[in-house]
């Protein structure tokens, strides 16, 4: 029995007190001793831990007595422990580890197209595209297989394009884009994976994959806004050039110089 005892969790002195307590139960601390041979203050000191263990109870008495918890009691809430300790190793054990967030380089023409046709095929219910009109043969094919699978896609194109996406945005120009060197792009899935790029004349095309929430706060952040401006612009369009500009020029030129 004593090596019962010890594999849950006793000392051997704490199995020998609780063994002499089952068989006479209601005694004093020095008559534990007496049955244990071994010095009251070590008996005393075992019979402490049993009882904050919950496996001994006390008697307030002159001298005080102990008495073993029965053994049907004992074994009934070792057995729910041991079921409470289990159902949380697996809860927490078989739960998917958090990893921190990644960011992964690609670089050249076929290399980004696999992973935006990667990234959209992936996605399980909503993609916004921000991309050029000159670009959005990249990703219009993979797109348009995404609305098949009823994903929530929102293109929105710099210019005008031609495309049989349903939802589009459109973002006029103004002179100043025709000077720009390398034309952006992003694609956010499902809120949480995203892909941004740059593609242009001379430079090999370039792409950031990452889930970092940083990064995809930002990109969130881009859309609400031109959702925003898109709807404003279509109610207010006229009153807005006639007091900031056609492409609110009075409301940039004072920042240029910091941009």
């Amino acid at each position: 029995m004593i090596d019962e005892l010890r594999k849950i969790g006793l000392s051997d002195l704490e199995a020998r007190c609780y063994l002499a307590l089952h068989e006479d139960p209601k005694i004093s601390g020095y008559e534990v001793a007496k049955k244990v041979s071994v010095s009251r203050t070590n008996v005393y000191a075992a019979l402490r831990s049993l009882t904050e263990k919950g496996i001994c109870r006390v008697i307030e008495s002159e001298p005080v007595l102990y008495d073993a918890v029965p053994i049907a009691q004992l074994v009934r809430l070792l057995k729910t422990e041991f079921e409470q300790t289990t159902r949380v190793l697996q809860e927490q054990l078989n739960a998917v580890p958090t990893t921190p967030p990644s960011f992964y380089s690609w670089q050249g023409d076929k290399t980004i197209e696999t992973v935006i046709h990667r990234l959209i095929a992936n996605a399980d219910k909503s993609i916004v595209v921000d991309i050029w009109s000159e670009d959005v043969s990249w990703v219009e094919e993979p797109l348009l297989e995404a609305e098949k699978r009823g994903v929530a896609v929102t293109l929105i194109s710099i210019g005008e394009c031609n495309t049989s996406v349903k939802n589009v945005i459109i973002h006029q120009r103004s002179e100043e884009w025709s000077s720009v060197r390398t034309r952006k792009f992003s694609i956010l899935c499902d809120v949480h994976s995203a892909l941004l790029g740059s593609f242009g004349k001379g430079i090999k095309p370039t792409a950031l994959e990452t889930n970092h929430p940083s990064l995809i706060e930002l990109l969130q952040n881009t859309f609400y806004h031109d959702l925003i401006m898109e709807q404003v612009e279509r109610d207010f369009g006229k009153e807005l050039e006639a007091k900031y500009g056609k492409h609110y020029e009075r409301i940039i030129d004072a920042y240029k110089e910091y941009l």
